[in-house]
């Protein structure tokens, strides 16, 4: 068995290298078979020591991006965070976390919330370890962007070029691509709400050299899951209905394929089976309509669509939501109240909100993926 698994790392490390893009977000028609309980990863258990832990040192936003209320010291996660620590690049690399907003900054909307959904599919897949960017090299090897759910991923550009600009600053080996990940999924955060949701990461990340797209469908949740389905895929990360829930908010933001929420495997434009208002079922009727067979896109938020805030509970509670999945949260008792609850208090969801993306930047990293700093990201085979 020893043998066997060895083989298929080695297998899954020479399948993977560089990268393309593609935007959007849809489904296959017909999709594959999804396990209704996600499989949770193994304990993670390094296979060489990890590298001492620098003192945390908990830094202040830069000036020019001060929020306009002060934020709340990062919250504990209740499981170990396995050497991360806030201030990881304070004494190698200073200007690390600056560059990263510097570069998100520049970024469009759509951008910053494919970037956003970028951190989520990295750590829902084998931990944060950047594994997502990796692309493949043997033909029979397929890596996790080719997987069906992300390949609709954007903003792989904006991680690129933050990492090229901190390498001529601080060095090719500074900082690892999964933190580059997840300080971008933070940043863009940041911007979209106006600069409001601001949150300290902690950082110290190593990248993942292993990727296998048949691991995204049985990790990452689909549009049309249950509402337990959601539960369990979340609990396997070791992330609470609750904080399922808070993340889900990230819907706020973004495009969808109509092929995400109109298809064989979605019937929400069904107005005998769906619950969705009648009036946005009609005008995404008229938005999905193709002479050409063309996948169309559409605002996920149809009341603030490019911005950060608890309209996306709000769109839930009057059925103006995509998603079975969105849809779904009504279908429990914990969900609904934690719906209603964020959709009453924007600054309490907030808060949460803040919370939630840094518990999901702790999910454990895979064994076979934990690695090195990566002096490219996307890249393995530079060495």
């Amino acid at each position: 068995m020893a043998k066997l698994v060895t083989v298929l790392a080695l297998i899954a490390l020479l399948g993977s290298t560089a990268r393309t893009c593609q935007a959007g977000y849809g489904y296959p028609t017909p999709v594959p078979s999804i396990p209704s309980t996600p499989t949770a990863p193994p304990p993670y258990t390094p296979s060489t020591p990890s590298p001492p832990t620098p003192t945390p040192v908990t830094p202040s936003p830069p000036p020019s991006y001060t929020p306009s209320t002060p934020s709340p010291p990062p919250p504990t996660p209740t499981t170990p965070t396995k050497g991360l620590a806030v201030g990881y690049y304070n004494k190698t690399c200073s200007r690390a976390e600056d560059i990263v907003r510097e570069v998100v900054r520049d970024a469009n909307p759509g951008i910053m919330a494919g970037l956003i959904r970028l951190f989520f599919h990295d750590c829902f897949v084998r931990g944060c370890d950047a594994s997502v960017l990796l692309d493949q090299v043997d033909p029979n090897s397929p890596t996790e962007k080719f997987g069906v759910p992300n390949l609709s991923l954007r903003g792989f550009e904006v991680i690129d070029a933050a990492k090229a600009r901190i390498e001529k600053e601080c060095g090719s080996d500074a900082v690892s691509c999964a933190d580059v990940v997840a300080f971008a999924g933070r940043d863009a955060t940041y911007f979209l709400s106006n600069k409001k949701v601001y949150f300290d990461m902690p950082a110290g990340r190593y990248d993942g050299l292993v990727s296998l797209s048949n691991e995204t469908l049985p990790n990452l949740p689909p549009p049309f899951a249950t509402v337990d389905q959601l539960k369990a895929n979340f609990a396997s990360k070791g992330l609470t209905a609750d904080e399922m829930v808070t993340l889900s908010g990230a819907h706020t933001i973004g495009i969808s394929h109509c092929s995400s929420f109109n298809s064989s495997f979605s019937d929400r434009l069904n107005p005998s089976t769906s619950d969705m208002d009648p009036m946005l079922m009609s005008s995404l009727r008229e938005q999905c309509k193709s002479d050409t067979g063309n996948d169309n896109t559409v605002v996920q938020d149809i009341k603030t669509p490019n911005k950060v805030d608890n309209k996306y509970y709000k769109n839930v509670l009057s059925h103006e939501v995509l998603f079975d999945s969105d849809a779904a949260l009504m279908k429990a008792d914990d969900t609904s109240a934690a719906v209603r609850a964020n959709a009453k208090d924007n600054g309490v969801w907030e808060e949460k909100f803040k919370a939630a993306m840094v518990r999901m930047g702790a999910i454990e990293v895979k064994t076979s993926a934990n690695g090195e700093i990566r002096r490219k990201c996307g890249v393995i085979n530079s060495y």
